[in-house]
């Protein structure tokens, strides 16, 4: 039997979609001029996917990566409200001093000599105070470099009429009070700008994780602002590896076959001036390039692949294919098959809050009945102190959350039953917020007590005393691109006011993206069996907010219908439904979409993570287990799959 054909699956190999840009020829422009010579590939590496990542990687990539450019990216949601705090405390405060002490200082010589140029957002909050340390740490080494500095996404100064211009923001909530910060995300021209301006290295504030990527290729190959599909194949090498080491094997679904971790291996994009990349990584590395592990970052915090909502392209991810390259030294893959359309006149703003104070205890307890131990104290806690609040007039917690780690309460109706009396050692997490800090210095004080006056077995408190600290909530707008006045600084200089071209901009909806009917995959043959999710799929999962996203990707073509099947928006919706949380009766609060071109699928899960990022108390404030939780999920009445395949 054809089983392909009964699948209706298509061929193995499938043509190679064009990646030029909309109306271009094989040369890239029409024209009656003989084609231009190809220009020679550009190799990207990037260090950094967050702040705190490793500083092995700088070395490995410096010196065997053969790079054109080296980025950093370092900011995430949280990472904005940190460094927002930071500079609340002193004003040349508010960037990641580890880019300028750890990457940067003990390698400038090297970086100038070797001609390679940097690209970072590490500047975060205060990016020109991070280009003056970094000025400081080159004139220390006796290098003379050019530091472009790309400034306007701080919107603060803007606040009080941007609060008339947006009254209301995501899920038309009301412009929130008590805004500690506010950045644009921008896009990668005024990054390209920099370079052609000359820069070594461009510091930026708030951009989208992937224009670090693509404002090099933009300098490098001179893609216009209508080369959409250009624009989207860069964005896409620029989404890959912007993450670090999650695309070279880290956080990977089968983390038992990836060795080395020791020493894994960045990722390098090598592009192409048609848009085509590979993605591959220093010789001599540990970790693994391979589908599984590429298609896993693809599919890394998006929402709609058809819908990729970026400042210079709106991108379709759905149709990508990824091919492993045999007998390349590292592992290498070959990635193609996004297209573009325009973006949109708007820039998505990321504000935060002032919204109360938190504290998290993490106490260890050992012995029989455990679970029923952990559980008791922390109750007895939140008793003890609210009686103290009333005794002082204190309002009670805003929230609270109470997790005892160990007992697989975070599965859900899913946890696997404990024989006997559980497990004889959990940790109590307990997390609490209120809108006074003095109440939660109570809390703080009063979790000591439990190690003399309350069950036995508790060892100690992890940390300490737990800290008590501002929340700072997220909220998203969209603000207009034409309201937003962007600066290039070059050593300290203003050299440039950038402005930003709203003529290859749209703001028509793309077309939704609908689910594919059941009654298209009736004809499936099914069967006596049942697997594991994790036997037939990868999984990966993370954060948008106070959302989260589940990217699940077949193993093989053979098992996408079946997956499509049996994973609908609904079956994840009843699977996660003690971590979902419903603001009106009836809401649906998981969406799924398709990416034919990997065999995946999508889910994004509204409200699921307690507030997200700070203002969450979960243990999973970033939903980066969801996709490991998924894995036990049955996949029910289908043939012998495994047979299919071999």
């Amino acid at each position: 039997m054809n089983w392909a054909a009964v699948l209706g699956l298509r061929a193995a190999a499938p043509a190679v979609p064009r990646l030029l840009g909309a109306g271009s020829s094989s040369c890239r422009r029409q024209s009656t001029e003989p084609c231009a010579p190809p220009l020679s590939p550009v190799r990207i590496g990037c260090a950094s996917g967050f702040w705190g990542d490793t500083a092995a990687s700088v070395p490995q990539l410096l010196y065997g990566g053969k790079l054109d450019f080296l980025v950093f990216d370092y900011l995430s949601e949280i990472t904005m409200s940190l460094l927002a705090t930071a500079k609340a405390k002193s004003p040349d405060l508010g960037y990641t001093p580890d880019f300028v002490l750890t990457a940067m200082a003990p390698y400038v010589k090297d970086i100038h000599r070797k001609g390679v140029r940097v690209v970072s957002n590490a500047g975060g909050m205060n990016p020109l105070a991070c280009a003056a340390a970094l000025q400081q740490v080159a004139k220390k080494a006796d290098v003379g470099l050019k530091i472009a500095v790309v400034t306007g996404d701080d919107l603060m100064g803007e606040v009080n009429s941007i609060k008339v211009d947006v009254p209301k923001v995501e899920n038309g909530k009301l412009f929130p009070e008590n805004i500690h910060s506010m950045n644009a995300y921008l896009g990668a021209r005024p990054i390209s700008r920099a370079l052609d301006l000359g820069a070594d290295i461009v510091v930026t504030g708030r951009c989208v994780d992937s224009s670090i990527v693509l404002g090099p290729l933009i300098h490098s190959f001179g893609w216009n602002k209508d080369e959409f599909n250009l624009l989207a194949a860069g964005s896409l090498s620029g989404h890959l590896i912007e993450c670090g080491a999650q695309c070279t094997g880290g956080i990977f679904t089968d983390w038992h076959t990836v060795p080395d971790w020791h020493n894994i291996g960045f990722p390098i994009a090598e592009c192409s001036s048609d848009g085509s990349f590979i993605v591959t990584k220093p010789p001599n590395t540990g970790g693994l390039l391979s589908f599984g592990t590429v298609a896993e970052q693809l599919i890394y915090e998006i929402g709609n692949p058809k819908e990729y909502l970026l400042p210079d392209v709106t991108c379709d991810f759905s149709q990508v294919s990824i091919t492993e390259i045999p007998g390349t030294e590292g592992g290498a893959v070959k990635v193609q098959g996004a297209t573009g359309l325009p973006p949109s006149t708007f820039y998505k703003v990321n504000a935060t809050y002032l919204d109360g104070f938190r504290a998290t205890a993490c106490c260890p307890i050992g012995g029989p009945k455990a679970i029923e131990k952990g559980r008791r104290i922390a109750e007895s806690i939140l008793e003890r102190t609210r009686m103290m609040f009333s005794q002082l007039g204190y309002e009670d917690y805003s929230a609270i959350n109470i997790q005892i780690l160990g007992s697989e309460e975070t599965y859900g109706p899913h946890a696997r039953k404990n024989i006997d009396d559980g497990p004889r050692e959990v940790v109590i997490w307990l997390a609490v917020l209120h809108k006074q800090k003095k109440a939660v210095e109570i809390f703080s004080r009063e979790i000591a007590s439990a190690g003399t006056g309350m069950a036995p077995g508790l060892t100690g408190i992890v940390g300490g005393r737990p800290k008590v600290s501002p929340v700072l909530k997220p909220a998203f707008f969209l603000y207009p691109k034409k309201n937003v006045k962007i600066d290039i600084f070059m050593n300290g200089h203003h050299v440039e006011t950038f402005e930003e071209d709203l003529s290859f901009t749209s703001d028509a909806a793309v077309s939704p993206d609908v689910p594919q009917a059941q009654d298209d995959l009736k004809d499936l043959p099914s069967g006596p069996h049942a697997y594991r999710l994790e036997d037939l799929a990868y999984t990966r999962s993370g954060d948008k907010g106070n959302s989260a996203n589940i990217g699940v990707i077949a193993r093989h073509p053979l098992y996408y219908p079946y997956l499509k099947k049996s994973l609908t928006a609904e079956t994840i919706e009843s699977y996660f439904q003690h971590l979902l949380e419903k603001e009106q009766s009836g809401e649906r609060l998981v969406t799924r979409y398709e990416l034919p071109g990997i065999y995946g699928l999508n889910f994004v899960l509204k409200n699921s993570l307690g507030g997200g990022g700070t203002a969450s108390l979960r243990s999973d404030p970033q939903g980066k287990a969801f996709g490991q939780m998924l894995l036990d999920f049955q996949i029910k009445n289908v043939p012998d799959l495994k047979s299919l395949i071999e």
